[in-house]
């Protein structure tokens, strides 16, 4: 599929733009092969992106929203891709329907999310720099909720730390974790039990969905971190409130506002962090990775039918 198409037409829409230096990258890859980069920055209306996508072959998106509605007005839509891992921005079942290939650039922006994660520890046992004596990383029983790329570098990052790293993951084979010099865990319940930090990079699915909520949080520590840079519906928010207000030595770190943060920040909000916005990606070298890696895929695909990164059916 996707052999011998030419003269195709490329949209970046992003209301949140990559970096010129990512632009110039996604040009040069599209230039190579003669096709022509559309840009639509900073739009303020759903009806602007639905007339930019109504004439181009392939789209790139960051964190965007690409409904069934967009999926429709794509009438020759061949290839959507997100600049980043995480995909629920998409509505994946309309774009199976419609024929349309969607991908995610995984690992472009590991490294910069899992650097974020130890920023915010930091700051984060420290006490947030309130003056008052804090603790260090060092022995400190790291447990890695989910062992893809982004953990990967995570586990990387803590062995300079010299901490201890426990992982689950439900699809990596616990002799793939053990060979990383990782312990795997039987449990995801054993996981949260046996550490003192935990660091949550689960995607977004039905299965995730409110998954750390009073069950696992009632196997954590009383005197734990939990890290979610992962996305904020994995977590049961009234469920994680109840438990910091009961332990008030717990905290929560986040680069993914709550929908309950005024009630976080009024009730914990000695225990509580959060950016004012999503973080993770949000570096120079993880832009323009992903960027590149988007316009890369798409060219491979509509040119040699790779399909490697496809998240839908």
């Amino acid at each position: 599929m996707g052999r011998g198409f030419l003269n195709m037409k490329v949209l970046v829409a992003t209301d949140k733009p990559f970096a010129k230096v990512a632009i110039d990258g996604i040009r040069q890859e599209l230039d190579g092969v003669d096709y022509e980069l559309v840009l639509l920055e900073r739009y303020t209306e759903k009806q602007q992106l639905l007339d930019a996508v109504a004439n181009v072959d392939a789209l790139i998106v960051r964190s965007d929203i690409v409904d069934e509605e967009v999926i429709k007005a794509g009438k020759n839509l061949k290839i959507v891709v997100r600049a980043g891992a995480g995909y629920d921005n998409i509505d994946l079942k309309a774009a199976t329907e419609a024929g349309i290939c969607v991908m995610n650039t995984p690992g472009q922006n590991a490294n910069a999310v899992a650097e974020l994660v130890f920023g915010m520890l930091i700051y984060g046992v420290r006490n947030f720099y309130n003056g008052t004596p804090g603790t260090e990383l060092r022995g400190k029983k790291l447990g890695i909720h989910a062992y893809g790329n982004i953990g990967k570098n995570v586990a990387r990052i803590a062995k300079g730390f010299q901490m201890p790293i426990l992982a689950y993951d439900i699809y990596s084979r616990a002799e793939i974790i053990n060979s990383d010099g990782i312990d795997p865990t039987i449990s995801v319940k054993t996981l949260y039990r046996h550490s003192d930090i935990v660091t949550v990079h689960v995607p977004l699915t039905d299965k995730t969905r409110g998954l750390i909520g009073k069950i696992l949080l009632s196997n954590m520590k009383s005197d734990a971190v939990l890290v979610n840079t992962a996305r904020k519906e994995v977590i049961n928010e009234q469920d994680l409130l109840d438990f910091m207000i009961a332990h008030p030595k717990f905290k929560y770190l986040t680069d993914i506002k709550p929908d309950m943060h005024d009630q976080f920040v009024e009730k914990v909000g000695s225990q509580y962090f959060t950016t004012p916005k999503k973080m993770g990606a949000q570096t120079s070298e993880a832009n323009v990775n992903a960027g590149i890696a988007a316009a890369h895929q798409i060219v491979d695909y509509l040119r040699n039918g790779n399909h490697r990164y496809r998240v839908n059916d």
